[in-house]
C-alpha cells in the first residue's frame, strides 16, 4: 500500500527530494504521492518534519 499526505503538510518538500523513484510532486495545496510510482520504502515518512506522510 502506497504512502499518502494529510493535511498537515507545510509543502517544505523535504520528502520529495527523499524519494528514490520521484513519485512525490507539488499539488495545488500540498505535497502529492503518485500511488502507481510509490515502492513503499518509507524514505519521506522519516523525512517529514510535521508527520504529515504515513502508509495508506
Amino acid at each position: 500500500m502506497a504512502y499518502v499526505i494529510s493535511d498537515s503538510c507545510i509543502s517544505c518538500g523535504a520528502c520529495e527530494a527523499e524519494c528514490p523513484v520521484g513519485a512525490i510532486s507539488a499539488g495545488d495545496l500540498q505535497y502529492v504521492i503518485d500511488p502507481d510510482t510509490c515502492l513503499d520504502c518509507g524514505a519521506c515518512e522519516i523525512a517529514c518534519p510535521t508527520g504529515a506522510i504515513s502508509a495508506g
